[in-house]
Parts: C-alpha cells; structure tokens; sequence
C-alpha cells in the first residue's frame, strides 16, 4: 500500500504527514502493485465506469495475408483462382477453409469469419496504419486509442494496457535477416505501437528481446511515459530528504528503487514463459512445425527468394505470451507476424508454399490460443481479431505469387463474448470483391471499442476526443456481431 497525504488540507493549509504514512511508502514488497494506481496516466476509466472487464488480441500477419488461402477458397473458380492448398470442412454446414486451416475447421462453430471486409490500402511501409488505426483521424493503433481511454497502466497490476509482441521477444538472440524491400523494421517499430496525435505517452510498449527484459523495458518505454515515472520517484525523494532532516524518514530509505521494482517485477514474471507448465508451452510451440534456418539461409529452399529471411516459427509462443499479458492486465495486445507477403518476385515466396508453411503455423497457434483461455474461462473476456493491411490478387501469376489487393483482407474473430458460429458477407466468383455489405478498418475499430466500452456510458463523458467517442458511440459495427 502507497499512501501520500496531500500537501495541502481542504482548507488549504499545509497538512502534516504522519510518520507512519511514510513507513507505509518504505514496506512496499515485491507482492504489491499498489504503486500502479499512481503511476497511471489520468484515466477517463476511473471517472465512469464505461471500460468493460475485456481485452484484444490483435494478431496481425503482416504482408497481405490471401483471401482464398485463409477463410473463403472458392473452389468452384477457375485453378489460377482457387485455394492451391485445397480445402477443409468445417464445423459449419457448407462452409470450408484453405486446406492449412484444418484445426480451425474444427472450431469454426467458435469464430466469425467476416469475407466482406478489405483493409482499403495496398501500400508498403506505413500501409498497415488504416487498419491497425481503424482509419482513426488520431493516427494511433486501436491499442493506443485504448490506453487514452483506459489508462496506460492497470490500477492492480501496473501492467501497461497496450503491448506489441515481437517474435524477437520468445527468442532475444533472434537474428533475422533483412528485407530487401523499403519496409524495414524500424518501420515496424514507428508503426505498430504508435500513438499517433494522441502523443508518446500513449505508445505501447514494443518489447523485442535483446539484451533482456529490463534493458528492453527501460529502452522501449517512450521517455516521457519512463520519466513521468521517475518525476513521481523525484517527489518520493524530495519528500524522504524532508523527512531525512529530522530523522524520521530513516525507514522510508530506497523507497525509489523499491518502486520500480515493484511496477517492473509484475511485468517481467509476465513475460516469463517458463512458469507455464510443459503441457501448456507444447501445446502452443510452433517451433516443431518447420525448420527456421531452412528459411533464413537466404533462399535455398524457395528459388532464392530473400525477403522470406523473416518468417520464423515462434507464432505459437508469440500467443501464449499475449494470453499471459491479458492475464496481468494488458487490455490490447497486437501480436505481429510477418512475412505474408507472396509476390514471388526475388524478394517473397509464392502463395502455395508460403501457406503451407505460415497458414500451418497459424492454424497451430490460434487453435491452441482458443483452446487455452477456454479451459481458462476466458473466451468471453478476450477478443482475437486475426487479419492483415490487405488481401492478395485473386489470380494468381504464372510463377505462383500474387500481389497486393485492396478490395477483400481475410478477417477473422472469435471470443469477447460476441456473436459466433457464423461467416458474414459473401464474395464473386473470382474471390476478389465482396457482392454483399463491404465493412472497412472503421467497422473493425467500432466492433472492438463498442466490445471494450459501454458506448451509453461514454456518450455521459465529456472530454473525449471526438474521434474515439464517434468510434465507440456512432461508428456502425460489422453487422451481426455485436450480441444485441
């Protein structure tokens, strides 16, 4: 328990602080996170209670992952259109997936799988941001327009509310080549986290292994969220000098270093993997699936291709550190993973073989990630949203690649206690445009803000930036999803 009597008394006359307030500061032990409740930005959260008791983990396949190779194959279309690794009966009467996808087919009754959706932006580079934004006029990933609005730490926990997860993260000494294309991962770092106009205090923290979690913290935090933390600690100091002067403050010394001791040891158990049971991390491990060094070789398996250099088989743990993270607080985590990008131009793979690799991956990682927090009872408080900043060309070129499409991006949901068991929209024959309702990355952004926040309660607020409010309280949802 922190206590710090306020200088002034309603009155406003200097109060006198109590000794024993001060030996409450100096007995903070590592089993008390009390401290967090202070180190928090303001929160609109503490003011009404609009923040709903749920989280997101936003797993984002980075590159475009395709249409018909995930969630929608159109098997009836012509060869060059068509899922080439087949397809995959699901629990769903008539309904099919891209045959990487077979333990998902069998929990297909527990997602939703929106196929008129497109993320609206073919870019390279920062063209992850309408999505990962929602549009939002802020410039900020959804992560950090949940912080603004929930505050950038857990009153209990401390733990920061918005997180990336790096595949660097479940291996520090992860050296992965780099790409050949302009986007390069400093891109990756200035795009995921960001808070856009929301300012730095609302990045998230981007952990990416290293030198260890307490360098990467201490590195990765956004200096004014870290100095606004050692602020606070400078008020502790100058208040324990105070004291220091007449000697009853004596207790009370290296209350500063106990602090951050006590908001960064929560975090780093959270990051602590090995006190899972066996069981659980086999279950996630993706790492048996493929060899990494086959694809970091520079292209030896795959005609050279070099920007492949990325993909690696971490996924599975990837996601079983983002369920560890909503355990200790964090209400969005954004899980990265690259490489879906299947030109088959020198640089990336073709679809076919790319799928049967990551698609496998995926479908290993997300099945164990549903089954845990089921067994956990958490299906209903954590959101998966799977999806990427666009689609692929629905034909496929001579030499097996396809490139960026706009107009359709595979999106896939389940938990957060919406509406499951069902596919929403419908596509042409071609699998390239959507014949029913189109929903784009603002319909994405209002169905996880309208999940996370009680959008009468936010219309009591005042204050808000509009286009949070607008998001939470008018922006249409994906129809059908939202329980009425």
């Amino acid at each position: 328990m922190l206590t710090i009597s306020d200088t002034c008394t309603a009155g406003g006359k200097n109060s006198t602080r109590s000794r024993r307030d001060f030996l409450r500061v100096g007995s903070l032990t590592s089993g008390s996170l009390a401290l967090s409740s202070l180190l928090q930005y303001p929160s609109l959260a503490q003011e009404k209670q609009f923040l709903r008791d749920k989280s997101v983990v936003l797993l984002f396949l980075q590159g475009g992952p395709p249409q018909v190779e995930t969630f929608d194959p159109n098997m009836q279309a012509p060869a060059q259109i068509r899922s080439g690794t087949g397809e995959v009966a699901t629990t769903l009467p008539g309904v099919t997936f891209g045959g990487t996808f077979p333990k998902l087919a069998q929990r297909a009754h527990q997602l939703a799988i929106v196929r008129s959706f497109h993320g609206g932006d073919a870019g390279a580079g920062h063209g992850q941001l309408p999505v990962l934004s929602g549009n939002s006029a802020t410039e900020a990933t959804m992560g950090s327009q949940f912080a603004r609005l929930a505050g950038t730490n857990h009153p209990q926990t401390g733990m920061p509310t918005h997180a990336v997860v790096m595949p660097e993260q479940i291996m520090p000494d992860l050296k992965l080549g780099k790409p050949t294309e302009p986007f390069t991962y400093e891109d990756i770092r200035a795009t995921y986290p960001t808070a856009g106009k929301l300012g730095g205090a609302y990045d998230g923290m981007f952990l990416t292994g290293g030198q260890g979690l307490m360098d990467s913290l201490t590195l990765s935090l956004p200096r004014d969220r870290f100095d606004d933390r050692r602020r606070l600690l400078a008020q502790l100091d100058q208040i324990k000098r105070r004291f220091d002067q007449t000697g009853e403050f004596a207790t009370a010394a290296g209350a500063e270093k106990q602090a951050v001791d006590v908001l960064l040891r929560g975090i780093t158990q959270a990051f602590d993997l090995s006190q899972e049971t066996s069981e659980t991390i086999d279950r996630y491990d993706s790492s048996k699936l493929f060899r990494m060094e086959d694809w970091h070789a520079g292209g030896v398996h795959y005609n050279g291709n070099r920007n492949q250099s990325r993909i690696t088989n971490l996924l599975g743990k990837q996601m079983l550190l983002a369920r560890r993270l909503c355990e200790a607080g964090c209400g969005f985590v954004t899980v990265s993973d690259a490489c879906w990008d299947f030109h088959n131009d020198g640089n990336n793979p073709p679809s076919r073989e790319a799928m049967m690799i990551l698609g496998h991956q995926a479908d290993h990682a997300i099945a164990a990630f549903l089954q845990d927090i089921e067994e956990r009872g958490l299906s209903e408080k954590i959101l998966l949203v799977v999806t990427g900043e666009m689609g692929r060309t629905p034909k496929k070129k001579d030499n097996g690649g396809t490139d960026h499409w706009t107009r359709l991006t595979p999106l896939l949901m389940a938990g957060g206690g919406l509406s499951m068991g069902q596919v929403i929209g419908e596509t042409d024959r071609y699998g390239g445009e959507a014949t029913t309702e189109l929903f784009g990355p603002e319909h994405l952004r209002a169905t996880i803000m309208q999940t996370l926040f009680d959008p009468s309660e936010t219309r009591l607020l005042t204050g808000l930036p509009r286009d949070l409010m607008v998001s939470i309280t008018e922006t249409p949802a994906i129809t059908g999803l939202l329980s009425s």
